[in-house]
């Protein structure tokens, strides 16, 4: 099973790498701020497994929600920001 959630974490970690992509050369804003909260997701994932592997899931499970609600913060204000330029 943990060569299971090695596999996956390692496809993720490629996903991860599309999402990046769109961060980078994103046409609108909007792409960039969707890329980036897209990006905090899949390491949330990748967190969580990584716990699994490790026999730790407690501990991951604590440094994920905290993750999380840094992105999701975030993603908000950064969406606050630009719409307050004029941008969105």
């Amino acid at each position: 099973m943990e060569n299971f959630y090695l596999g996956v974490s390692i496809l993720l970690c490629m996903l991860v790498l599309l999402c990046l992509y769109r961060v980078i050369y994103g046409p609108t804003i909007i792409d960039r701020i969707v890329g980036v909260g897209a990006i905090g997701t899949k390491t949330l994932v990748i967190l969580v497994l990584i716990g699994f592997i490790y026999g730790r899931i407690d501990m991951f499970l604590d440094i994920s929600i905290a993750y999380a609600l840094l992105n999701f913060i975030g993603t908000i204000a950064a969406a606050k920001y630009f719409e307050g330029r004029g941008e969105i």
